[in-house]
């Protein structure tokens, strides 16, 4: 894909940002499980948490692609930033601005697009992950008001957020048509939040439960329609698609030109491993991949910047598909072409391996991704006939 002027501009000065702001703490912040507030703030300041919302409501403008450019530099040199990040914009705020009034979008979004705020998404509950409409947490209308009861849990910058994206049932039995988007803010009465997970990776990412316990939601704070709020994630989940995607497409970056530079400077048995035809290998399939991947993101990006997000399932959920399995498959190779080294955190490939994982779980699993393709084709080709 050809990027504009603009759109290479920034894709430049993400990386630089990367280098020289993100790649510095990675490695602390993952070992220390923090959050980094001084470089959150930094973005904020450039612009970066405000992409792809328009400039009215404090944004930066631009849309899928830029998106895209963002979750991948960022994620090349830290993906627990790149998730902060990506649940922050994407999850939550471009949910808001394609699906909330005039009024929420002017109130909402740019306190969000300055960092002021947190923002987050909370959909996953401990018995419903991907059978996300078998929902538990209940909303019940009272007056001008819904009541929230249930919790819900594996929510990035659950933690630290200031408001949630937060779905619940409002028709119980209805599944997908029975369930509201609500705004739910850190100081409404009755919400609070619960543990926060230590995990194998994303470790500078908190993750947390969020607890609603009679919590008071103002009629205000719908986002949509009541009993609506299938629609509203439906129209966020090709695009989430391709922003795990993209990051996933950083991290693999980042384990391909990781490598080739220790495989031109280590040397065993008096000449680099990089001379060798088996490390020769490993990398070429590497950037085989790797490349495979661009090509396949880049193509629905630009599709979608032009289409919208309808229409495009078969085709975002291959690309996540692809991808994510690609940063698994470049970091376990990374990790080999390191030896030992790979193995320890001298270097930040074992860092790439743990990170990595959860690309193949989060935003829909491999086999969701699967069975979404072949529903598809299901449909398109009538396979199952």
């Amino acid at each position: 894909m050809w990027f504009s002027e603009e759109q290479e501009l920034l894709s430049r000065m993400v990386d630089r940002f990367g280098r020289e702001q993100l790649a510095p703490l990675a490695a602390e912040i993952d070992r220390d499980e923090r959050f980094p507030r001084e470089t959150w703030d930094k973005m904020a300041e450039l612009g970066l948490l405000g992409v792809g919302i328009p400039e009215a409501y404090g944004g930066s403008g631009g849309g899928v692609v830029e998106e895209c450019i963002l979750g991948e530099g960022l994620a090349r040199y830290c993906v627990s930033t790149a998730s902060c990040w990506g649940s922050h914009v994407d999850l939550c705020m471009a949910n808001i601005n394609r699906n909330g009034t005039e009024e929420q979008k002017r109130r909402l979004l740019p306190d969000l697009c300055a960092g002021r705020k947190i923002g987050g998404m909370a959909m996953t509950e401990p018995g419903a992950g991907s059978d996300v409409m078998s929902m538990t947490t209940r909303a019940v209308r009272d007056g001008d008001s819904f009541v929230l009861n249930g919790g819900k849990t594996f929510i990035t910058n659950g933690p630290i957020g200031d408001l949630f994206l937060v779905y619940a049932s409002t028709t119980p039995g209805a599944k997908g048509r029975g369930v509201t988007a609500f705004i739910v803010e850190r100081d409404f009465p009755g919400f609070s939040t619960g543990r926060k997970f230590e995990k194998l990776g994303w470790r500078g990412s908190p993750t947390g439960e969020l607890i609603f316990e009679n919590c008071r939601v103002p009629a205000e704070n719908v986002i949509g329609d009541i009993n609506g709020g299938g629609r509203v994630l439906l129209s966020g989940l090709n695009s989430e698609r391709l922003i795990v995607a993209a990051e996933s497409l950083g991290l693999a970056r980042a384990c391909l030109e990781d490598s080739v530079v220790y495989a031109k400077q280590r040397e065993q048995f008096g000449q680099r491993i990089a001379d060798f035809q088996m490390i020769q290998e490993k990398l070429a399939r590497m950037a085989v991949k790797l490349e495979a991947a661009k090509a396949m993101l880049w193509s629905q990006a630009s599709e979608m910047a032009i289409r919208g997000p309808a229409g495009l399932a078969l085709e975002t959920a291959a690309t996540k598909l692809f991808a994510s399995e690609t940063a698994v498959e470049n970091a376990l190779a990374a990790t080999q072409i390191f030896g030992g080294y790979g193995y320890t955190r001298e270097f930040p490939v074992e860092r790439y391996l743990r990170d990595s994982r959860i690309m193949t779980i989060g935003a829909g699993t491999s086999e969701v991704m699967c069975h979404i393709i072949f529903r598809q084709l299901d449909k398109r080709f009538g396979v199952s006939a």
